[in-house]
């Protein structure tokens, strides 16, 4: 093999591992994204899958000891309900209105057991459409500031 051949190998095996690197360490790239309602059909019963939920508040156990968290989360469309249990650090965030997203398996008994928990951020935390966003109000508010 001529030396043109051998460094032209090697920068396509090396170009393949990277894309291959690149693409399993998607955050989908093994988990199926499936809701709260077709999760509870027993049709997705030891598959790893991602779904989320609201948080119901009430719902929060944490015991510190075995570093264990359960809640529940439930469904904004369906208000279907999924217990979830988690061996793990309780997320900062965990309150009302929270969206959690949770990635792992559903046992035979209903309980949703996360290997990962990801919350998002609630929606007040979003800004404001931008087709109602008043441009004289904002340069008002900003001569006003400069005035001071």
């Amino acid at each position: 093999m001529s030396k043109n051949k051998k460094i032209i190998f090697g920068l396509s095996l090396f170009a393949v591992a990277i894309m291959i690197m690149f693409f399993s360490t998607m955050p989908s790239a093994g988990s199926k994204e499936i809701s709260i309602e077709e999760l509870l059909t027993d049709n997705y019963k030891d598959e790893y899958v991602l779904t989320q939920g609201l948080l119901k508040q009430d719902s929060v156990k944490w015991d510190a000891d075995k570093i264990e968290l359960t809640f529940e989360i439930v469904d904004e469309e369906s208000s279907a309900t999924l217990p979830i249990i988690y061996k793990g650090v309780k997320p900062d965030n965990f309150s009302d209105d929270v969206i959690v997203i949770v990635e792992g398996f559903i046992k035979d008994n209903g309980v949703f057991e996360a290997e990962k928990v990801q919350t998002k951020c609630p929606s007040k935390y979003e800004g404001e459409d931008t087709e109602n966003y008043d441009m004289e109000m904002h340069k008002n508010m900003n001569e006003n500031k400069q005035d001071e």
